[in-house]
Formats: C-alpha cells, sequence, structure tokens
C-alpha cells in the first residue's frame, strides 16, 4: 500500500492497535495538541509529532521499507535534529581534494568513503540504512559497525556522486558525514554528558530518598506517627519517579526491545525488578500500609548506572590509540613551489598534497604523508607505531612514514602516498575491522547470559510461588532480591572489556590486532612457522655478486634483471634495482608467477628471472653454483645470463625470539622459498631445528595443513605478497610491519614495530588476557551460583542485592583494567630477551641468506 499523508483536524492520535497514542510513531516524541499529521502504515493511520517526521516516513514506507518499523529496538532521533535532504555544503565533498582525507579508490571506477552516522540507536537502524543504500543504484556495498557507528560505503563514480548518497541517506531520517577524530569526539562527549545526566539524576535521586528511609530504619515500634510516616513515603515516591522514569528509562528500552524479539537479554530482569518492586511500593503509600523499596529502586538505578558508566569509559579509554594515531597526521604542511631550483615554501592543508609533491618537514614537525627523504637527513620518532623511543636515523633515500616525528634536521620529502593510503590509515582500518567483529570465546558467553537470564526469570517466578504458600509477605521483597541480584551485567562484560582494553594495549607495545579472534588463538599457539626474508632477516638485501656467463656483461645483465624487476616489491627486486641504477632498458608483457619469479619480454626477447626452477624450464639446464647466499637466476631462451648473488642480515632478536618460544614449548619452523644452504645457514644462527627450504606458496599452504591435521594450532609470520595464502591457511597470521599491504589485510596481527621479541611478548600476553577473561566469568558465574540460594532464601534485602550486583560489575570492570598494564615485561619476556647474549652475537651483523 502507498503511503498517504493525511491532515486531519481534531485527530486525537493512533488507533489502539497502533501504539502509544501520545507519542510519534516514528521518532517517539511527545505528539503535539491536536496532532494533525499522520501516514498510512500497516493498513493503518500512525500519528507524527512534526512534517520531518511524516516525510520521513513516507519515504522509508515508499523504498519498501516497512520492515523497519517492525525490526527497530529503539527510536530514531527527532528530525527536529536531523532534516531531511543534503547535507549543509554537502556538493563541496565531491571534489576529488576534499575526499583525499577519507575516500580510497579500491579499483579504477570504485570509490569508497568512511563515514559517522548520526542517529543510530539499534541493529535495525542499522539494517535501514544497509538495505536503503544498497538498493541504491551505482553502490556497490556498504559496511555499518553498530558499535562505533562508522560505514564504510563504496560506490562506482561514473554512476553516483557522494553527495547524492548522503542526500539519501538523510531522506530516511539520518545524517552522515565523513569520519574524522573531531566528529567522534563530539559524539563522545554527547554520549557521556546524556549518561552523567542519567546517572546524576538517579544520585541525587538517592541520596535524598535514603534521607527519608533512614529515620523509618532507625523508628521503633510506635515511634512515628502515620502522618509522618506517610509524608516520607510520599516524598520518597515523589523523589524515585524520576529515577525510574527517566534515569532507568535505557533499561526499560533495553528489555522492551528484548522482548519484541522474543528474547531475553540482562535487561529484561533488570526493568522487571524495577517495575514490581515501584508498582508494589506506589500501592504500599497509597494504601498507607505495607513495606515500600523506594530507597532499593534508587540505589540499585544509581548502581547499576555508575557501573555502565565505568564501563562506557573503558571502551572510550580502549579506543584512544586509534584516536591518538589519526590526530598523528598533521593538518598543514609546507609544500615545495619550484624545487630544486628554490626552497620557497607555501602553507597548504596536509589533505591537498598528491603524490609527486614536495615537502619540506622542519625539526619537531610531523611527516604530513608517507613519502621518501629526497634531500638531507635527520632521526624520526616513530614510537606511535613501534613503542620504541629510540630515534631512527633517516638518510637520504629512506622512506618516511606519514605521522612521525622529525627530531633533528629539515628534509625534504617527496609524497608518495597520501590520505587513505597512508600506513597510519592503514593501520587505523585493520584495527577497525578487528572492533566489528567478535571473538568466539564472547559468542559462547552471549549465548550462555541468555540461558542464564531465562532461569532468573524462572527462579523467581518459583520463588514467588514457593513464598505466598510460606509467608506472603514476604514473597515480594524476596522475588526483586533474586531479580536484582542475579542480573547477569557481569556476565556481559567479562569478555568484550577485556578484548577491548588488551587490543588497544599490544597496539602500543607495536603488535596490531586485525582480527577479533586472533589474541585468544595467539594465546593457544603452539607450532610458529616462519618465513625467512624479511622476516627472520631484516628484508634489506644486498647484492653481494654478478656472475655473468657466456658474453654477457655485468651492466647489461643487472639492465635487464632491473627492468623485469621494476614493477616488484620483493626485497630481492629493490635491491637488483638498487644496484642496477639508472637504466633505459624497458619490459612488456610482464607476468608474475608467486613464488618462482617474473617474465616478461625486454629488447624483444622472452626473458626470466627468479629462482633456478623457474628460470631452467626456459634456459634449458643451468650451470651448477655452490653457495649459501641467496640466488636469483636470469635467463632467455636457451641462454643463461647472469646469476645474482645476495646477503641478508639477521634481525638482531631472531635468535632471542626463536629461544624464547622454543622454552615456553613451542615448535618452531622455519619455510622458505630459498635454496637449502641459504635456509640451512639462517636456521643454524637462530637455533630452528625443523627447516623446509625451496618451498612455494602452495607448498607452504600445505605445510601449514598438514601441521593443523596433527592437531596443532598453528601461527605463521611472514612479510610478502607470496606469503598471504599461508597467513590465511593459519589459525593465527601474524605480518611483519614492512610487509606488503596484501600480507597485513590477509593477517589476523600486524607486527609494526619491526621487533621480533614483540611478538613473544605478545604471546605472553594474550595468555595474561586470556587469563583475566577466564577470571572475569569464574567470578561472575561464581557470586550469582552463591547470591543465588542467599537471595531465594531471603538472606538479601533488596538493597543489599544492589549493592552486591553493582560490586560484582564493578570488580570485572576493574579487574578487565588490568591488561593495560600486562605488556610491560614478565620473568619469562626478560629471560628471553637475555639469550641474545655475545654467544650469539657474532651471528647478527651479517648472515647471509
Amino acid at each position: 500500500m502507498q503511503p498517504c499523508l493525511l491532515l486531519e483536524e481534531g485527530k486525537a492520535g493512533l488507533s489502539a492497535s497502533s501504539g502509544d497514542a501520545r507519542r510519534c510513531f516514528h521518532c517517539g516524541l511527545p505528539l503535539p495538541v491536536p496532532a494533525t499529521l499522520s501516514v498510512d502504515i500497516f493498513g493503518a493511520s500512525r500519528a507524527m509529532c512534526c512534517a520531518g517526521c511524516a516525510a520521513v516516513a513516507q519515504s522509508i514506507i515508499a523504498a519498501g521499507l516497512s520492515s523497519f518499523y517492525e525490526k527497530r529496538e529503539n527510536f530514531p532521533d527527532s528530525p527536529g535534529e536531523v532534516v531531511p535532504g543534503f547535507l549543509p555544503g554537502a556538493g563541496v565533498l565531491d571534489r576529488p581534494e576534499i575526499q583525499k582525507d577519507f575516500v580510497t579508490r579500491p579499483s579504477e571506477h570504485e570509490l569508497e568513503a568512511a563515514l559517522i552516522l548520526e542517529g543510530i540507536n539499534c541493529p535495525a537502524c542499522v539494517w535501514l540504512n544497509e538495505t536503503h543504500l544498497a538498493r541504491m543504484a551505482g553502490v556497490v556495498a556498504v559496511q555499518i559497525n553498530y558499535t562505533t557507528r562508522r560505514a564504510r560505503v563504496r560506490w562506482d563514480a561514473r554512476v553516483t556522486r557522494l553527495s547524492a548518497i548522503l542526500s539519501h541517506i538523510a531522506a530516511i531520517g539520518y545524517r552522515a558525514w565523513p569520519y574524522s577524530v573531531e566528529a567522534l569526539e563530539l559524539s563522545r562527549r554527547r554520549e557521556k554528558r546524556g549518561a552523567l545526566l542519567h546517572l546524576a539524576v538517579a544520585g541525587l535521586g538517592m541520596m535524598q530518598v535514603m534521607m527519608y528511609a533512614v529515620p523509618a530504619y532507625l523508628a521503633g515500634e510506635g515511634e512515628m506517627s502515620r502522618d509522618i510516616e506517610g509524608l516520607m513515603r510520599w516524598t520518597s515516591f515523589a523523589l524515585t519517579v524520576p529515577v525510574v522514569g527517566w534515569s532507568a528509562s535505557t533499561f526499560f528500552q533495553g528489555a522492551f526491545r528484548d522482548l519484541r524479539h522474543a528474547r531475553v537479554g540482562m535487561d529484561v530482569p533488570v526493568a522487571l525488578g524495577i517495575s514490581v518492586a515501584f508498582v508494589a511500593s506506589t500501592i504500599a503509600t497509597i494504601a498507607g500500609e505495607g513495606p515500600v523499596y523506594f530507597d532499593s529502586i534508587a540505589m540499585f538505578v544509581f548502581f547499576l548506572l555508575g557501573g555502565r558508566y565505568l564501563e562506557m569509559n573503558a571502551r572510550h579509554k580502549a579506543a584512544e590509540f586509534m584516536e591518538f594515531l589519526s590526530r598523528s597526521m598533521p593538518a598543514t604542511a609546507s609544500r615545495l613551489v619550484n624545487f630544486p631550483l628554490c626552497m620557497n615554501t607555501e602553507e597548504t592543508a596536509a589533505g591537498s598534497l598528491n603524490p609527486g609533491d614536495r615537502v619540506l618537514v622542519r625539526p619537531g614537525g610531523h611527516f604530513p604523508a608517507d613519502g621518501r627523504i629526497e634531500q638531507g637527513n635527520t632521526d624520526a620518532d616513530e614510537s606511535l607505531l613501534t613503542g620504541e623511543s629510540r630515534l631512527v636515523p633517516k638518510p637520504e633515500g629512506t622512506e618516511v612514514i606519514g605521522g612521525t616525528l622529525n627530531r633533528t634536521h629539515p628534509v625534504v620529502v617527496n609524497v608518495e602516498k597520501v590520505g587513505a593510503q597512508t600506513m597510519l590509515s592503514g593501520i587505523v582500518g585493520l584495527m577497525e575491522r578487528a572492533g566489528r567483529e567478535r571473538p568466539r570465546i564472547q559468542e559462547i558467553t552471549d549465548r550462555v547470559s541468555g540461558y542464564f537470564v531465562g532461569f532468573v526469570l524462572l527462579a523467581a517466578m518459583a520463588t514467588v510461588l514457593y513464598w505466598m504458600s510460606v509467608d506472603p509477605g514476604r514473597a515480594l521483597p524476596i522475588m526483586v532480591s533474586v531479580l536484582v541480584a542475579t542480573c547477569p551485567c557481569a556476565l556481559s562484560l567479562a569478555t568484550p572489556l577485556v578484548q577491548a582494553v588488551a587490543t588497544a594495549t599490544m597496539a602500543r607495545m607495536g603488535l596490531i590486532v586485525t582480527r577479533a579472534r586472533a589474541m585468544e588463538r595467539l594465546a593457544k599457539a603452539d607450532v610458529f612457522v616462519f618465513d625467512k626474508t624479511g622476516t627472520l632477516t631484516a628484508g634489506a638485501p644486498v647484492v653481494a655478486e654478478v656472475r655473468t656467463f657466456g658474453t654477457h656483461q655485468r651492466s647489461l645483465a643487472l639492465a635487464i634483471a632491473s627492468a623485469l624487476e621494476k614493477s616488484s616489491e620483493h626485497p630481492t627486486a629493490r635491491a637488483i634495482v638498487a644496484e642496477a641504477g639508472d637504466s633505459t632498458l624497458a619490459a612488456t608483457r610482464l607476468q608474475a608467477h608467486a613464488g618462482e619469479g617474473i617474465e616478461g619480454y625486454v629488447e624483444g626477447q622472452r626473458t626470466r628471472i627468479g629462482n633456478r626452477r623457474f628460470v631452467e624450464f626456459l634456459t634449458g639446464p643451468l650451470p651448477k653454483l655452490k653457495s649459501d647466499m641467496t640466488q636469483v637466476w636470469l635467463g632467455r631462451e636457451n641462454t643463461a645470463v647472469a646469476v645474482f648473488l645476495l646477503e641478508d642480515s639477521i634481525r638482531q632478536d631472531a635468535p632471542g625470539l626463536i629461544g624464547s618460544l622454543i622454552r615456553q614449548g613451542a615448535r618452531v619452523v622455519l619455510a622458505s622459498g630459498d635454496s637449502q644452504a641459504a635456509v640451512e645457514r639462517i636456521s643454524q644462527a637462530t637455533g630452528i631445528h625443523e627447516a623446509h627450504a625451496g618451498m612455494l606458496p602452495e607448498g607452504k599452504r600445505e605445510l601449514v595443513r598438514a601441521l593443523q591435521a596433527q592437531g596443532a594450532i598453528v601461527a605463521m609470520i611472514g612479510d610478502g605478497v607470496n606469503d598471504a595464502p599461508v597467513l590465511a591457511q593459519a589459525q593465527v597470521s601474524i605480518a611483519m610491519g614492512g610487509g606488503s599491504a596484501l600480507a597485513h589485510s590477509a593477517a589476523d596481527m600486524v607486527l609494526v614495530s619491526g621487533r621480533l621479541m614483540d611478538l613473544s611478548r605478545g604471546q605472553l600476553f594474550s595468555k595474561r588476557a586470556l587469563g583475566i577473561v577466564r577470571q572475569n566469568l569464574f567470578w561472575a558465574f561464581a557470586y550469582n551460583l552463591a547470591i543465588v540460594p542467599l537471595a531465594v532464601t531471603g538472606w538479601l534485602t533488596p538493597w543489599m542485592a544492589a549493592i552486591g550486583m553493582s560490586a560484582s560489575s564493578l570488580f570485572v570492570v576493574l579487574n578487565a583494567l588490568r591488561a593495560r598494564h600486562g605488556g610491560r615485561g614478565t620473568r619469562h619476556e626478560k629471560n628471553a630477551t637475555n639469550t641474545f647474549s655475545p654467544l650469539t652475537s657474532h651471528l647478527v651483523p651479517r648472515v647471509r641468506s
């Protein structure tokens, strides 16, 4: 049925079947008198408070999204604050220079924006927006995070524009704008202000009600007249009304939401306990006899809100690291206008920089984008990513990370990546992905808490029936005590709070968690499989020797190899290109073979560069060569051109990491595509007893599969594009921070610090965090199992139950916050660090691989 906007003078409200006749059907605000606006929804006339709500409801029904009103669990914001239509100045957001900060280009014709959605109040709001946008022409994908209110929208730039998408969102009563730290902080301030207001009203009401309740507790039999007792009861009632009607509204809304969806959440027993106690106390006040529980109600609401406020603060604290990373990017940059002819600069927005621009970064300034130092040398502070306060030397030609701090000298930086393409933005995006997921233990806990709430309700009903037959006067307070004392708040907080705090703590250690289940799996991992190049070695090999064959000259061999390798990001490719220097040769029809090499045409001849087996397929048998260095072969059809011998330095803390893992009982495996001699040298230097050489990406994957078939929980550590398949196969995968973007996206964790010992620290800390989760779960279950008999047998009064429940939740919150201090070093970690002694230091300066 098409929606019909009705203007009916004198119509007082909705039919009885439409819900609350005093509230707007769309936003829930009070209706004006008389209510003149309504929309036909589900075959009935639904009253609207204003033209904005009527227009939004009409748009929702016209789009065929009326199911929203069945799914929703809370009311959206009032259109009095969110007016349908374009965001003010939204057309400006279509400009490319504006979109640099929050829009990426995943493919040639597609764009993806990071947005914040205002007005998301329940999962139905997420469903409505996702469904509405998915039906829009040109929108390719949309994903909304209910917890953070952040959305990622991808669209075809040939079909639609961002401003049209924002208008489409506004048409159904929501507002979207580009994600920024400032917007997120504003949203959190509003959330905190609202929570504080609810808590303040409950606290004020509790203190005042207690003042009137204490005399009744202290007065002896006949010491207080009925008039004074009645006055105190009515005063307590008046003070409790705003506590129940305003401060406790969040519990009633949550309970109503759960019941509408045929489930029982933790708000159901809370709302039921408050309702029963308040109604019974009100009846007793009117009748002038019987017990009242206004003080217990106010105390319960205050303590419960206090626990939730602490939990909210803990969540905000846990998210501060992502905000800190986002704030590290400077707002402006000093762009060089005529470099290298002169050093004149102009101040410009960092978001307006383009790849290829040159910027001057002075000491004490932040690098405005990812790039490479073109002139000068300095030292950088990269502690925001690595957690290491030691300055990192940055000579000319080295890469710098946007957001890190230039400490010592002015330098000229050639901009390579800007906006959402920078390393910091990529890390923040991976952390957000982890935040959208839930670990397995949390899913189990959520299911258990649902069953437990059902048990609580059944126990409360059985308790009432029993005490009504034994002592009817005690039935009501005992039932209230059961409902209040056994509220599973602590159970619901046990896992997610630890997860949020621990994720932020590990990020400060330099180990970024990108998937929710990674921490739990890392704690349980018993087999660690390492790649070699860029993982156990520094990933910066150099060409030690070039051996040519036949009449080929060294310079020509390097030029041919450089033409093939210029487009590759592999460390060996970069080493060969650097050794070749400037070359005019170019390759065509390039084709990369994962784990083997690259094929293309150079000077019209089919040419291959890569491992021996790959090149021999083109050249025929290659000369025998004994060397423990990495061998990269170059050949043309039936002709061997050259072999490049490369050496790489082992990471300084690699022996310490391997020793630490072995002492913890883990099995350590080295899997590399390099030659047998090179792999054996690295395995001997690091103390790895099980090593596999000459492995293609699929071979590494099969190795991990075989280990898993034996019952092992495998952690894979790698860095390159070739490692992506095996990273995806392992139960938990760790990519090196200097590795490829593809490896980062396939991994569960990213070791941005570059310090291998942080992996050992991360595993120890993961075990500690998992231990804290188990402590919280044990406490939550133990408390409830202990408190139920006390409440059922009447040993617990309602006010004692309120304090006990709140104390249980507070314990879980404070215990979860201990995870902030779990990564600073343990006895095992110190021992592992000390294993790198002078006895093994001779392996560090230069180990051939």
